[in-house]
């Protein structure tokens, strides 16, 4: 089956699928992709799939009255201003927690007037397609916490964000939990005005994509590799060409079928004059066994869930 890449695309009901900054999280067989979506008293969504192509809308998981609920972590719980006014809400990331049997998000939080709020907010669900509960708002140990993804690797979880003004890249690893930030790991990138971060995990390396700091405009991409994730991120090396085919990674998609596992970008096309008009793009990615990634633009991508194989055309 085939994706056309920088269209519209639209669910199974024909509406826009609205899923941007988002990530997509296979459980049961069944891929859920949870993404932004700016419209009326929304701020994200989850649309389900069995091949990757034919997406339905489940609900709208967070909205502006989600119900809302205190954990141990001292958070600002508002979902709205005082006089109805929306927040922004931003790039959701979603796992799934075996030993708490509770899919946890965590995003991006501003207030929706200024870009000063710069803190990661949290939300459960007991289902991947539920009503989320909201958590709330908070700084880890009182840094900034800007375009942020989420990255499992075995039992463990980590939230990685563009930090000091989006200067630097912070990475912690979250407690058993995933409700709060356990330990800060690393501090990596400073300086580089990197964000948009995009973390795979392929054979014994840790890769990581991003972009540079230009607002809406699409920019230079550029990828990392380490050993060691808990020692974050070094030299970076540029991929795709000087706007990375027009578009900002949104997250990695590794497709592990029956017959291969294949790795897809997937990325925003942003249009910074109407928002809803912006597009998604999925290439293929190829390593190299020297450690380097190569992404293959492409109009069309041909996915066969099943068995893992991926084409551009």
């Amino acid at each position: 089956m085939k994706i056309q890449n920088g269209t519209i695309w639209k669910d199974t009901e024909g509406n826009v699928l609205h899923a941007h900054g988002g990530h997509i999280l296979k459980h049961e067989g069944v891929y859920y992709w949870y993404g932004e979506d700016r419209r009326d008293n929304l701020y994200v969504s989850c649309y389900a799939s069995e091949d990757l192509v034919n997406w339905s809308l489940r609900r709208h998981v967070l909205r502006t009255d989600s119900p809302v609920r205190e954990t141990r972590v001292r958070a600002d719980l508002h979902l709205v201003h005082e006089d109805g006014s929306k927040v922004n809400i931003e790039r959701p990331k979603v796992l799934y927690n075996e030993k708490t049997g509770k899919f946890v998000m965590w995003m991006h939080y501003e207030n929706g007037r200024d870009y000063r709020c710069a803190a990661a907010a949290v939300a459960t669900c007991d289902t991947p397609d539920g009503d989320f509960v909201y958590h709330g708002s908070f700084n880890p140990y009182g840094e900034m916490s800007r375009d942020c993804t989420l990255f499992r690797d075995g039992e463990k979880a980590y939230f990685l964000s563009a930090s000091r003004d989006n200067a630097d890249m912070h990475m912690y690893l979250l407690q058993e939990d995933w409700l709060n930030v356990e330990r800060f790991t690393a501090n990596f990138w400073q300086g580089e005005y990197r964000e948009a971060p995009a973390v795979v995990k392929r054979g014994d390396l840790y890769y990581i994509l991003s972009s540079f700091c230009t607002g809406w405009a699409p920019n230079q991409g550029k990828y990392a590799a380490a050993r060691c994730l808990e020692q974050g991120f070094g030299f970076q090396r540029e991929i795709g060409d000087e706007t990375t085919y027009h578009s900002q990674p949104a997250f990695i998609l590794k497709l592990e079928g029956t017959e291969e596992t294949s790795y897809i970008y997937v990325g925003d096309r942003w249009n910074g004059k109407d928002y809803f008009d912006s597009r998604y793009v999925w290439f293929p990615l190829e390593f190299g066994e020297d450690g380097s990634v190569r992404m293959i633009p492409c109009d069309e991508l041909e996915i066969d869930a099943e068995t893992g194989r991926v084409r551009a055309l």
